[in-house]
């Protein structure tokens, strides 16, 4: 095996982060015991801002998967390529984290297939082990090694849920959007957009999470805001700002874009 960089997977500066309880201390309380951490939460609140956070804070490399339907085992763990020389053995994101002792985010982790999502088990108990079956060889993770995975299970339909077998593998943290007077804080901290503006989005983004299951599968998230948040601080209309980043990218039904916008109009009449 050649040598890896380590530093090319540290996170370089500080990312943001909010804390909205005490998630820090039990995500640190976890790493020490090298739990394996299942993260919850509706999407765009801040799972993935949050293991990037840590990561910082722990000072862990920090490889993330962007889980899909199309992944296969051999993407997470590794194959044989062809070259000038022949055959080559290449790892996968998973057994790179687990040979250098980073934590491997598994983001969304649901999209991927459940025959896929089966090869995380044995790194998920006492054995820390990853089998690399194709190349004959067991990958003993590395002392520092941590494997962290997200999913959204308020927007999953049943047949994408993760099975028992695999939930019960982790601990779990649940994340939801932060109450009114902490998003508030995150827009301004987040983007330097005024204070009175920033309680206008989050009033919009309250609007849009209560039409949840009445007529929209995911209410506006914190991710979002901080869009519109920025497009108003470099200059756009609050309203058109709006449109663009909160509505348009979660409906195209007539009548809750109408509500919506109706919404947008009085906030910022």
């Amino acid at each position: 095996m050649t040598d890896i960089d380590i530093d090319q997977y540290r996170i370089g500066e500080q990312p943001f982060y909010e804390a909205q309880g005490d998630e820090v201390a039990l995500y640190e309380a976890a790493y020490a015991e090298r739990l394996p951490v299942m993260l919850k939460g509706p999407t765009g609140c801040g799972k993935s801002r949050f293991v990037e956070h840590m990561a910082w804070k722990l000072d862990r490399p920090l490889i993330t998967v962007a889980c899909n339907e199309d992944m296969t085992a051999s993407d997470l763990v590794g194959r044989y390529l062809l070259d000038a020389g022949g055959t080559r053995w290449m790892d996968g994101p998973l057994t790179t984290a687990a040979r250098i002792g980073a934590i491997c985010y598994l983001d969304e982790v649901v999209e991927a297939r459940q025959d896929t999502t089966v090869v995380i088990h044995p790194l998920t108990d006492h054995r820390r082990q990853l089998p690399l079956d194709k190349k004959g060889e067991v990958v003993n993770a590395h002392p520092d090694f941590q494997l962290v995975i997200s999913y959204n299970p308020g927007y999953q339909s049943l047949m994408k849920d993760l099975k028992q077998s695999t939930k019960q593998r982790f601990s779990a943290m649940h994340f939801d959007y932060a109450p009114a007077e902490v998003e508030i804080d995150i827009l301004v901290k987040e983007t330097g957009i005024d204070a009175s503006v920033a309680e206008n989005l989050v009033k919009i983004g309250e609007t849009a999470r209560n039409l949840k299951g009445h007529g929209l599968d995911e209410g506006i998230s914190t991710r979002l805001l901080v869009y519109a948040a920025r497009l108003i601080k470099r200059g756009i209309g609050p309203n058109s700002a709006c449109r663009m980043a909160l509505v348009d990218p979660i409906t195209d039904d007539v009548d809750i874009r109408s509500t919506l916008h109706h919404a947008i109009d009085a906030v910022f009449a």
